[in-house]
Parts: structure tokens; C-alpha cells; sequence
């Protein structure tokens, strides 16, 4: 059980090889949701409560990644980031459908910009938030850099100047 832990919140050899593991998990993250948002089964908000549940599946996951890798908050622990990530766009859904390649381009690349600014940077009590105990620690101050990104992201395509 604790090498499927280990694995699971480092996902496999991302966390523990790459550098900027946190980066490289977002990635991750941005390429699952693509390739389920555009080629599953599942509606676009079908996909948003899957990795809503990646992500509260994620807490008791990293309290016991912690207490397995002795450290609290571990950098190659980055299931939050994973699963964080698809939340960043969870008012663009509609675009994302859109046939402009442009305007998905530009909100993929924007979201993750400002996902991973806010989750290295933490400004505005996201910092806080990792003091919670345990795996909620982990987690949640990742859901609020998704959420602030979130918002800051439909601002910009909503903005009457649109950059597209």
C-alpha cells in the first residue's frame, strides 16, 4: 500500500525526477483534463467533478504521503496540483468548446500561468491555508490558487477589450 501512496501522490517518477516538480504536475494535470474535456464520454462539467473528487480523494492521499515521506508539505508530493489545475477553468468551460483554437490557446496558457503564480507566489492568505493540518494543508491552499486563477481568468475573456 505504501508504494501505491508514494506513487499516486508523486505520480510515478514526475514528482521525484522532474525538476519544478510542481510545474510538471500541473502539466499533467492541464493534459489529463484536455484529453478528457475533448475525447471521453464525459460532458465538460462531468469532467469538473471528476477531478473534484481526484481532489478530496487527494487529502487522505497526502496526509499518509507525509507521514510515508517524513516531511510536511513534500515538493515531489503533487497530487494538489494534479488535480487542482482543471479547476482553473471551471467558468471557461463554454469556450473551451468554442472552434477558435486562439481563444483556447489563450486560456489554457493563461490559466496556467496564473494557477502556477499564485501556487508558488501564495499571495492574499493562500499561504495561510497550508497550515491546516495534514493532507488538507496540501491540498487546499492549491484549490485557492485555482479558484483566484479562476476568477482572474474569466475576467480576461470576459474584459470588453478582449486580448482575442
Amino acid at each position: 500500500m505504501d508504494f501505491f501512496i508514494r506513487n499516486l501522490s508523486t505520480l510515478g517518477p514526475v514528482g521525484i525526477k522532474l525538476p519544478a516538480p510542481g510545474t510538471f504536475g500541473s502539466l499533467a494535470g492541464l493534459i489529463l483534463f484536455c484529453f478528457l474535456f475533448w475525447f471521453s464520454p464525459l460532458s465538460p462539467m462531468g469532467v469538473m467533478i471528476l477531478f473534484s473528487v481526484l481532489f478530496i480523494v487527494g487529502i487522505p492521499l497526502c496526509t499518509q504521503a507525509e507521514i510515508l515521506l517524513g516531511k510536511e508539505d513534500p515538493s515531489e508530493v503533487i497530487w494538489d496540483e494534479f488535480t487542482s489545475i482543471p479547476l482553473v477553468f471551471v467558468f471557461c468551460l463554454d469556450e473551451l468548446n468554442s472552434f477558435s483554437v486562439t481563444k483556447i490557446l489563450f486560456l489554457l496558457t493563461m490559466g496556467f500561468i496564473l494557477f502556477r503564480i499564485f501556487d508558488i507566489a501564495k499571495p492574499i492568505g493562500i499561504k495561510k491555508l497550508q497550515n491546516l493540518p495534514k493532507g488538507m494543508g496540501v491540498m487546499i491552499d492549491d484549490l485557492a490558487a485555482a479558484f483566484v486563477s479562476a476568477l482572474i481568468l474569466h475576467a480576461l475573456k470576459t474584459f470588453p477589450l478582449s486580448f482575442l
